[in-house]
């Protein structure tokens, strides 16, 4: 029997307020690894008594996946127009996630299969437009 060859895991490194963690894991399998960590450190962060400064607010953290923000650009309509990849990454930087590029083409990837957006072009070249509109 011939075991099939493993894509290399992902390596991602977080820091959130004062906490900080780093999960290695294949592809398929760490968007739940995220999830599961940032679920308990968001309700960590939420239950902590914060006396903002007057002069500042104080703002809790923010603990979201590169799918999650993806998916809520699908959801404010930004993907109408088709987007490639440079495009969304950037977007991304500029609503302040900073998410290695290899990760957010994983993101794209997984919402083409789940038939919320389309991918068309070439390798390397592709676009990604709304399959559907959001509800």
């Amino acid at each position: 029997m011939t075991e099939k060859p493993q894509n290399p895991p992902i390596r991602v490194k977080m820091k959130i307020g004062d906490i900080e963690f780093e999960i290695e894991a294949q592809p398929d399998q760490i968007q739940t690894a995220v999830e599961n960590i940032l679920k308990p450190i968001t309700e960590h962060h939420k239950n902590l008594n914060i006396n903002p400064l007057p002069e500042r607010q104080a703002t809790l953290p923010r603990a979201e996946t590169c799918r999650g923000i993806i998916q809520k650009l699908w959801e404010e309509n930004w993907f109408n127009e088709p987007h490639g990849l440079d495009e969304v990454h950037s977007e991304l930087a500029r609503k302040g996630f900073h998410y290695d590029r290899t990760a957010v083409a994983h993101a794209l990837v997984d919402l083409v299969k789940d038939n919320i957006l389309n991918r068309t072009g070439k390798p390397r070249r592709y676009q990604y437009v709304q399959k559907r509109p959001p509800t």
